[in-house]
């Protein structure tokens, strides 16, 4: 049995997303379920290993239940590299209040600190471009958060 603590695991930051998204429509679900979908209309791509545009198409689901709010996310869209390369990005994850000094605003839907929210993700990537195998291979962990109509992500690899 080997010492978890002699390998800890590591990250390197590989790009942002900032995924434009259009506004949400209530689809609702039985129990105390609230599901949303919104569109994905397009959005940029920036960092030092990936750089490209976020296609339009795709979509962003989210189930949101219970109080405190916990919020399930669930994202499927294309992005194309600027060597014109196209990946197949899932993205899943949870949002919710971290900090609840910021109740009220968040209650209001009003701009709260990235700070006082948990909102993590965890994206996959797919690719038949040998020049991109690496992002088929790793797992990656996203640092999420809204701006108005934007969703941005700070993806990491996970090393």
């Amino acid at each position: 049995m080997s010492d978890a603590a002699a390998f800890p695991p590591t990250l390197e930051y590989v790009f942002e997303l900032r995924v434009d998204v259009a506004a949400p429509i209530r689809i609702g679900a039985p129990g105390d379920d609230d599901l949303h979908f919104a569109a994905i209309l397009g959005g940029v791509v920036r960092g030092p290993r990936f750089n490209g545009r976020v296609l339009p198409g795709g979509g962003d689901w989210w189930r949101t239940k219970g109080d405190p709010e916990d919020t399930y996310l669930d994202a499927r869209y294309l992005i194309e590299a600027d060597d014109g390369a196209t990946i197949e990005v899932q993205n899943k994850g949870h949002f919710w209040l971290a900090d609840a000094s910021f109740a009220a605003e968040y209650q209001a839907r009003a701009p709260i600190p990235e700070a006082a929210l948990y909102y993590r993700t965890s994206a996959s990537f797919t690719t038949a471009d040998y020049r991109y195998d690496w992002m088929n291979r790793h797992v990656f962990v996203g640092l999420a958060r809204p701006e108005c109509d934007v969703v941005c992500i700070r993806v990491f690899r996970l090393c």
